[in-house]
């Protein structure tokens, strides 16, 4: 039976470098849990695997030597190569556009994927900064569909922080696959993160369209038995994860959840945020 315990906040002294942070907002984003993660993270891996980057929160605080880093959303993907590659176009870009509701609507609608790296990055850090609650959010014809947010003075172009995670990406592979395509490679020694889109609370409380499919319970039973072949063959595996009934069910056995207090911001009903439970999976 799976054990359930309450973390411990324990920090390590921070990796040595130029200090990185997430550069973009990310629906569940895990700087404010780092404490409690870093306790269950593997320090110095042989290879760290992230299939679900997201804000990135965990690898820049832990800036491993070797990393695999992933997602389904392409535009992602192609946000962190711009600032990898490019990061000094991306700053020139971010610093042309205007805060400003017109622009942002007609940029919104901007066929984006058919530019570069840079320009993709600049999208989306621009649209991540100024739409509503920092939100991504697209259809099922994959358009981006958030509104303009309520902010006086964004810091749409962060160039200190933007210019340390570039360096910190430099040695990075960054995919776009299937998280279980992912880490099929990893093995005794590597390290594996995980923090897909959240199993909800409840049936309004469902946030998984940051890409254009979704994220529903088949692939989170397909996530579970993956975690479990990886354990097996000695890759040590972390999930992050709601605390609903479903997510309890699935990792009851031959795992151990780690209940952690979370404030959730990123939300389009300001009802919904606030402090919640959520588990962290070993």
């Amino acid at each position: 039976m799976a054990r359930v315990s309450a973390a411990r906040i324990e920090a390590r002294p921070p990796p040595e470098g130029p200090p990185a942070r997430p550069f973009i907002k990310w629906a569940g984003g895990k700087r404010q849990l780092l404490p409690s993660l870093l306790k269950h993270a593997s320090p110095n891996p042989s290879r760290y695997f992230e299939p679900f980057i997201g804000g990135g929160a965990l690898f820049f605080a832990l800036r491993p030597r070797r990393a695999v880093l992933a997602d389904v959303n392409a535009r992602l993907i192609r946000t962190y190569r711009g600032v990898r590659n490019n990061v000094e176009d991306v700053i020139r870009l971010l610093r042309s556009y205007p805060h400003d509701s017109t622009f942002f609507y007609r940029f919104r609608e901007a066929n984006v994927d058919g530019g570069s790296d840079a320009e993709v990055a600049a999208w989306f850090i621009y649209l991540n900064k100024t739409g509503f609650n920092g939100l991504y959010r697209v259809n099922r014809d994959n358009r981006f569909n958030v509104p303009f947010g309520r902010y006086a003075s964004p810091n749409i172009c962060d160039e200190s922080t933007l210019r340390a995670c570039s360096a910190a990406l430099a040695d990075a592979e960054l995919l776009v696959d299937d998280f279980e395509v992912v880490v099929a490679k990893a093995k005794r020694g590597d390290f594996v993160y995980f923090d897909p889109p959240y199993v909800p609370l409840s049936t309004t409380s469902s946030f998984t369209s940051y890409t254009s499919s979704g994220f529903g319970n088949a692939e989170q039973k397909r996530l579970r038995d993956l975690a479990t072949r990886l354990k097996k063959r000695g890759v040590r595996v972390l999930l992050s994860n709601s605390s609903a009934p479903l997510v309890r069910n699935l990792y009851a056995d031959g795992f151990d959840l780690i209940k952690v207090s979370a404030t959730r911001v990123v939300n389009s009903k300001a009802t919904a945020r606030g402090s919640i439970v959520e588990l962290l999976i070993k």
